[in-house]
């Protein structure tokens, strides 16, 4: 079972040996902001060549690349069979799982990713859902849309909204305590949260902000126990469909949960039917399966369902962020030191 995802501070070791990276030279960049990242980085590289690979031309430019910051759009087989000197893709985003093909998979290739650029807006996000649940904020904005007014009037007796509850003192549990897991759990405990961690292995450093960690073996337990349950996961073989209707049923009754991972990690008609059973209070799903949501689909206008459409990772700070980095990484590629970030490419994180 795959709980964690890799920190921005940690070195990983790939499952590969890893190429050659001293002799890099031809560095090609498909980021959205490659334009302004091109700058920054010949300034200080100069001694690399540095192209941005965009538009249809793009099979074109990648052809001398031997190192490549990749954008989820361009497919990672086509890439592959385009830069044939390539070495090192570095992924815009922590999860890979739109990466990592076979081919991907069976090659000498060196893969890295940009854990922990998005540790801090995703798990403000994941607060600003349980913070919404708490305050009835979905109950209000709907109310709103229809211009009714649910507060006091003026005659009688003031009386909370149904369900309003309040985070400090309940007990939240972070499946997962990657860059972003730990952040959470710093951020939730400054709420006045019980957080539970659960990581494959108990082993490793103290999460700050956890004030219990338990490995795989623990999950069904700690679900029992939670209030929240945010699920800050990789998709991998080992996770998906890992929160299934026997696995949903051991969450404690009245509980919320929170996915920022990916969608296929939850069985939709299992969480739906919880909901819909009063066995989970609430969800709030920043991804779901299928994706983009259908508008068809009953989550949509579930009065227990908050969606946010894969926005969670969104923040002005993602592209400073992973061109640091990218640049440090560039800097131990040439000095012969490990990488940060270094993905497994048979675990898939």
């Amino acid at each position: 079972m795959s709980l964690d995802a890799r920190s921005t501070a940690g070195v990983a070791t790939a499952s590969h040996a890893e190429p050659d990276l001293q002799s890099l030279h031809n560095i090609v960049l498909s980021n959205p902001r490659a334009g302004e990242d091109l700058v920054h980085l010949q300034a200080t590289w100069p001694q690399l060549a540095f192209s941005v690979a965009h538009g249809e031309d793009w099979r074109t430019q990648v052809a001398d690349a031997e190192a490549i910051l990749l954008r989820y759009d361009l497919g990672i087989d086509e890439v592959l069979a385009h830069a044939p000197r390539l070495r090192w893709i570095h992924a815009l985003g922590a999860g890979v799982d739109r990466v990592l093909s076979q081919r991907l998979r069976d090659s000498g290739i060196l893969l890295t990713n940009s854990s922990g650029v998005h540790a801090t807006n995703i798990a403000e996000h994941i607060l600003a859902l349980a913070l919404s649940f708490a305050r009835q904020l979905h109950v209000l904005g709907r109310a709103q849309a229809r211009s009714e007014w649910l507060g006091p009037t003026g005659k009688g007796a003031y009386k909370p909204l149904p369900g309003v509850f309040e985070l400090e003192g309940q007990t939240l549990a972070v499946i997962g305590l990657g860059a972003i897991g730990q952040a959470l759990a710093r951020k939730a405990e400054a709420l006045g949260l019980h957080v539970l961690g659960v990581r494959r292995s108990k082993t490793g450093d103290k999460v700050s902000g956890a004030h219990e960690v338990f490995d795989a073996s623990g999950l069904d337990a700690v679900l029992a126990r939670a209030d929240h349950v945010a699920i800050t996961l990789p998709l991998t073989a080992e996770t998906q469909g890992l929160f299934d209707a026997a696995r949903i049923a051991r969450i404690k009754r009245g509980a919320y949960v929170y996915n920022i991972g990916r969608g296929p990690i939850i069985d939709s008609p299992a969480l739906l039917a919880a909901l819909d059973s009063g066995h989970l209070a609430g969800a709030g799903l920043d991804v779901t399966d299928p994706e983009p949501l259908p508008p068809e689909a009953t989550l949509w206008l579930h009065p227990k369902v908050i969606i946010t459409a894969h926005t969670s990772g969104s923040t002005p700070h993602n592209g400073a962020r992973t061109l640091r980095i990218f640049s440090d990484n560039i800097g131990r590629a040439l000095r012969g030191e490990p990488l940060h970030n270094v993905v497994d490419k048979q675990l898939g994180y």
